[in-house]
C-alpha cells in the first residue's frame, strides 16, 4: 500500500515541484494539498494522509498553529516540516507541536522522497544541521538549573505560587496585570514541561 501524501505549502512553485517529486515515485501516494492551513484543518481529517509535508510560513495561521490545531483530530499522521527557518525557537515551536520531522527547503529532493519514507517508518528525519542544533540545545537545557531556564520575573511568580498565592495576590504583589500572570505561568508550566501548580512547585524545587 503506498504510502498517502499530503502537502500545505502556499507558494505555487514549491507546492508543485513537491507534488510532481511525490508523483515520481510509486511507493508514495499524492492526495492533496492545500496552500492554507485553513483549509488544510477542514480537509484533512478526512484524508487519512499518512504524512503532511507542512511549510510554517504561510498567509494567515502559521504550519506550527496549524499542527497544533489539527493534530488530535490527524492521530495516525505523520508531520514533517519543510521550510527555510533554522533558527533554535521555530525548531524546538514545531517539535513542541507535534511535527515529528523537519527538513530545510535546500534539501535534495532524493533525500526529502527518503524523509517521508522514514518517517512513516517511524523515524525523525532532520536536515543535518537541524539535528546539531537540537543536541546543542539539549545539551544547553540540560546543564540548566530549574532557576536558570525561568527569567527572573517567572521565578518570582512560582515562588508566589509555591506561597500558595492566587493569580489576582500575584498580580497585586508584583504590580502587573491579572493577563500577565497568566501568561508567565504558562510559560512556566512549558519551560518545565509540567501541566498544573503542584508539578511545577514540586519540579522547581526537586520535590518528589
Amino acid at each position: 500500500m503506498p504510502i498517502r501524501v499530503c502537502i500545505v505549502e502556499d507558494l505555487a512553485e514549491v507546492r508543485d515541484g513537491l507534488t510532481e517529486l511525490v508523483q515520481s515515485d510509486e511507493e508514495l501516494l499524492m492526495v492533496s494539498s492545500f496552500k492554507d492551513a485553513e483549509t488544510a484543518i477542514q480537509k484533512l481529517p478526512a484524508l487519512q494522509a499518512d504524512i503532511v509535508i507542512m511549510d510554517i510560513n504561510l498567509p494567515g495561521m502559521s504550519g506550527i498553529d496549524c499542527i497544533k490545531t489539527i493534530k488530535e483530530k490527524c492521530t495516525d499522521t505523520q508531520f514533517m516540516m519543510f521550510t527555510v527557518y533554522e533558527n533554535d525557537e521555530k525548531v524546538v515551536q514545531a517539535l513542541k507541536a507535534g511535527a515529528t520531522g523537519y527538513l530545510l527547503k535546500r534539501t535534495e529532493p532524493q533525500r526529502i522522497l527518503d524523509s517521508i519514507k522514514e518517517l512513516n517508518q517511524g523515524g525523525s528525519p532532520m536536515s543535518s544541521n537541524i539535528a546539531r542544533k537540537l543536541l546543542t540545545i539539549f545539551v544547553h537545557e540540560k546543564g540548566k538549573t530549574k532557576k536558570e531556564i525561568l527569567s527572573n520575573r517567572e521565578n518570582e511568580v512560582l515562588q508566589l505560587l509555591a506561597d500558595g498565592l492566587l493569580y489576582k495576590e500575584i498580580a497585586d504583589r508584583l504590580y502587573i496585570g491579572h493577563g500577565t500572570v497568566r501568561q508567565h505561568i504558562h510559560n512556566i508550566y512549558e519551560k518545565l514541561h509540567v501541566h498544573n501548580r503542584t508539578e511545577a512547585v514540586n519540579k522547581y524545587f526537586e520535590r518528589n
